[in-house]
């Protein structure tokens, strides 16, 4: 029995003992093993000079602007201007057919020569004491309506001659020849568009960095890309009562006629300094209501400080979370006040499968949008 028990001890000693030494070595070997790097996409945390500015949103408006209307009852007889074109002050754009007015006119015409001629003989009879000094009142008299008849159907004339109060470019026209024009029939629109006005507004805040002179930029969407710059002229002198925001008023140059009246736009008042800012895309930050964090990219360190291998010889990566301080934010970018600097390669797409000491592999062949002006296309 002795000799069974010692050697049924043996064997199962031995086989939990080989069990046991197995398990030691696979966990040995699992300890080992690392798990396959994380594909991510990073960026280098650049340096840039920011010029800080206000931002707003306006619309544009013609320095001169207005719909020309008739200002008396007629038909079209003429009219003297192209759809789209540009025309100089005093420049006859319609003309309302005024034969009546202009018999009315001749008939008048004679009848004030005759009483001028009735006026001479008057004074000289008067000179000669022929006549009485109520003869010649009465001849001046007459003589003075007589113009004043004149006068007044010629400004029925003239009203009937529309003409382009400023020179500008007008739009498209409205009325037709022989067309019958009641009073205050729209018959085109004229505009002055060089140069042109922005209005815009900024709350009461801001108005201590408002100051004529200042240089603004606008952009629009029509022409994606493109900046225009031009000057604070003018500030209302009160506030909306509302709101509590001011109107301004900033003038730009428009020689090629890209900008026109009524168009939205986004307005940037440039301040006078300039700082120097770490940026990133906006799409590096993992926001948390603890605090906003990325993963910063570095070396794996071995114990003794020395950059790891894998077997192909190159160095191994991995990240560490880093939490920052972040400030404005222009088009794709934020700038970074605290936690990153210039140099610093952060992960800017795949952080959701990151923690700390995670090994990565950096793949960038889908670029991440990092531009302060981006222009997505209209949908």
């Amino acid at each position: 029995m002795i000799l069974m028990l010692v050697f049924m001890v043996a064997v199962f000693g031995g086989i939990f003992g080989f069990w046991a030494y197995k398990v030691i070595k696979m966990g040995k070997m699992m300890a080992a093993m690392k798990p396959p790097p994380v594909t991510v996409s990073a960026i280098k945390a650049t340096e840039e000079t920011w010029q800080p500015a206000m931002h707003a949103v306006g619309s544009l408006v013609a320095v001169h602007g207005v719909v020309l209307a008739n200002e008396l009852s007629g038909v079209v007889d003429k009219i003297d201007f192209e759809s789209g074109s540009l025309v100089e002050k005093g420049a006859v754009l319609v003309h309302l057919n005024t034969s009546s007015e202009e018999a009315q006119l001749r008939s008048l015409e004679a009848t004030t020569e005759l009483a001028r001629q009735t006026l001479d003989r008057a004074k000289q009879l008067r000179e000669a004491n022929v006549n009485a000094q109520s003869d010649l009142d009465s001849a001046t008299a007459q003589y003075d309506q007589a113009v004043a008849n004149a006068d007044n159907v010629r400004a029925t004339i003239a009203k009937k001659t529309i003409t382009a109060p400023f020179a500008g470019r007008v739009g498209i026209r409205q009325v037709d020849l022989g067309q019958f024009l009641a009073v205050g029939t729209p018959v085109v629109s004229l505009q002055s568009l060089d140069p042109i006005y922005v209005n815009f507004t900024l709350p009461q805040q801001d108005i201590k960095n408002i100051e004529t002179g200042q240089k603004v930029e606008i952009s629009i969407d029509a022409y994606p890309g493109a900046k225009f710059s031009g000057e604070i002229t003018a500030s209302d002198t009160k506030l909306d009562d509302a709101t509590r925001s001011v109107q301004i008023q900033a003038t730009l140059s428009n020689a090629d006629g890209r900008l026109r009246p009524g168009m939205f736009c986004s307005v940037d008042v440039l301040l006078p300094v300039q700082d120097k800012t770490v940026t990133l895309p906006q799409s590096a930050i993992i926001y948390n209501p603890y605090g906003d964090a990325v993963y910063v990219i570095e070396p794996a360190m071995d114990k003794d400080g020395k950059p790891l291998e894998d077997a192909k010889g190159n160095v191994e990566l991995v990240t560490h979370q880093q939490f920052v301080i972040i400030g404005t934010t222009r088009g794709d970018q934020v700038s970074i006040i605290k936690g990153v600097k210039a140099g610093d390669m952060i992960v800017t797409a795949g952080q959701l499968k990151l923690r700390n000491g995670t090994g990565v592999v950096i793949d960038n062949q889908v670029p991440v949008s990092n531009s302060p002006a981006p222009t997505p296309p209209n949908t």
